[in-house]
């Protein structure tokens, strides 16, 4: 995925998504956004609010927006994401994500597979081989060097919010 399509998509979803979320934290820096995000900001924001306050997560929030999930991971949950950063959608090929906004239903149908009914800790993550996903795949858990989740590590995990929990991932995972 190309730099200014990143950029686009970034802008998007801050302008589509940040307004309240921004607006409680001032030090908008990306390590002072993370530290909100892992510790008690988090606790009072739901999924979305808290992945916009990170600043990691553009392309995740902007494709949220563009298959019309905003208002359920805003909802009550519990749910569990599986966040992947701006720097996982980019390792997937040219095109991808492109391909992928253009087809809602195929958007839909990854993003869901990011997203677990539920709140799932790391410490209840770790026991378990694989988990249901919303989409109705099943993702696959192994522990060898850490966690990782159908080939994406788990590189931040427990990131409480409102509404559930984000574990942050390096790799898109596609059902």
């Amino acid at each position: 995925m190309t730099k200014s399509m990143n950029t686009i998509l970034a802008g998007a979803a801050i302008l589509a998504l940040a307004g309240g979320a921004l607006a409680q934290t001032k030090d908008t820096t990306k390590g002072a956004a993370m530290k909100a995000a892992g510790g008690d900001v988090a606790k009072t924001m739901d999924i979305v609010d808290t992945a916009v306050s990170a600043g990691s997560f553009g392309t995740l929030v902007a494709a949220v927006q563009a298959a019309g999930l905003v208002e359920t991971l805003k909802g009550p949950g519990p749910f569990t994401v599986f966040a992947p950063t701006d720097e996982a959608f980019a390792k997937l090929p040219a095109g991808t994500v492109e391909g992928l906004l253009a087809d809602k239903d195929k958007l839909t149908a990854v993003l869901t597979y990011h997203v677990v009914a539920g709140k799932v800790m790391a410490a209840d993550v770790v026991k378990l081989s694989e988990v249901t996903t919303v989409q109705g795949g099943k993702a696959t858990i192994e522990i060898k060097d850490g966690v990782v989740i159908d080939g994406a590590r788990v590189v931040k995990t427990d990131i409480v919010c409102s509404n559930g929990v984000i574990h942050v991932i390096d790799a898109v995972m596609l059902p």
